[in-house]
């Protein structure tokens, strides 16, 4: 893949946030602010931010089909082109809305290619860190410009720091997680933004997360990330992640080894 388009999206989203997305943190009003469902936030600025996005990736890519978060909750049939042929765009303009809407931090703009239904390449953006973690398939993952690496100098379970959405899973599944957390060295609740809890992983900040709801948007850029970096993610049962799947349930770690091990820990093996 030519430099040129990692260049070309990276700074798509730095653009957006500067533009877009920053100049709303804080400033919303409650107008602003409405329910797709319960629970499920989105603001003007998840709106704009994907207009904006989605326009400039069909230019990068002429042709191409481009699978949004707001624009599937218009529009569910989008997802079949998940495993599609060309080139898919999945692209979460405002990923955390609810810390931003929230006026907290963190939050992430992010946007995965799917090339014949296969991951291609990934940008995750945490414009308050200045951020930027870019990879494409078979050529290494970049944490701002440079080379990274997750399975260097992972500790052993009982040093291990890592996220667990406890409060998502079925009740046994939760109660099995909690006491398991207990063999691991820090287990946190997490930070209601998926992108930065991938980026936390490349810079070394935490070893794993196990997540529940695995929407595309929210996982296929980071999953490219952490693979590229030599990392793993798998579904519980140990099937490989593919964005087109609608299954529960997510563990990402470092190194195949934290992998076995918390899962072992967190859901009985």
């Amino acid at each position: 893949m030519a430099d040129r388009l990692r260049d070309d999206v990276g700074e798509l989203l730095r653009e957006t946030a500067a533009e877009v997305v920053l100049p709303l943190f804080r400033r919303l009003d409650d107008a602003d602010v409405a329910e797709k469902a319960p629970g499920d936030l989105v603001t003007v600025a998840d709106r704009r931010a994907e207009e904006k996005i989605s326009a400039a990736l069909r230019r990068l890519r002429p042709g191409s089909v481009v699978v949004g978060e707001e624009a599937v909750a218009d529009d569910p049939s989008l997802l079949r082109h998940l495993r599609g042929d060309g080139d898919v765009w999945v692209v979460d303009p405002v990923d955390g809305t609810g810390n931003f809407a929230a006026g907290r931090r963190p939050f992430a703009l992010m946007v995965a290619l799917l090339t014949d239904g296969e991951l291609a390449a990934a940008w995750v953006l945490d414009p308050l860190a200045e951020t930027l973690a870019v990879a494409v398939a078979g050529e290494g993952t970049l944490l701002d410009g440079r080379p990274v690496r997750t399975a260097d100098g992972v500790p052993p379970l009982g040093a291990l720091r890592g996220t667990a959405m406890t409060r998502f899973l079925p009740p046994e599944t939760r109660r099995t997680a909690e006491a398991g957390g207990e063999r691991i060295g820090e287990l946190l609740a997490g930070q209601h933004c998926a992108g930065r809890e991938y980026l936390d992983l490349l810079t070394g900040d935490q070893q794993f997360v196990l997540f529940w709801r695995t929407l595309p948007w929210d996982h296929a850029p980071g999953v490219l990330l952490v693979r590229e970096a030599g990392g793993v993610a798998r579904r519980f049962d140990g099937a490989e992640y593919h964005p087109a799947d609608d299954d529960k349930g997510l563990l990402v770690a470092a190194d195949e080894r934290t992998w076995h091990e918390v899962r072992d820990a967190l859901l009985g093996g």
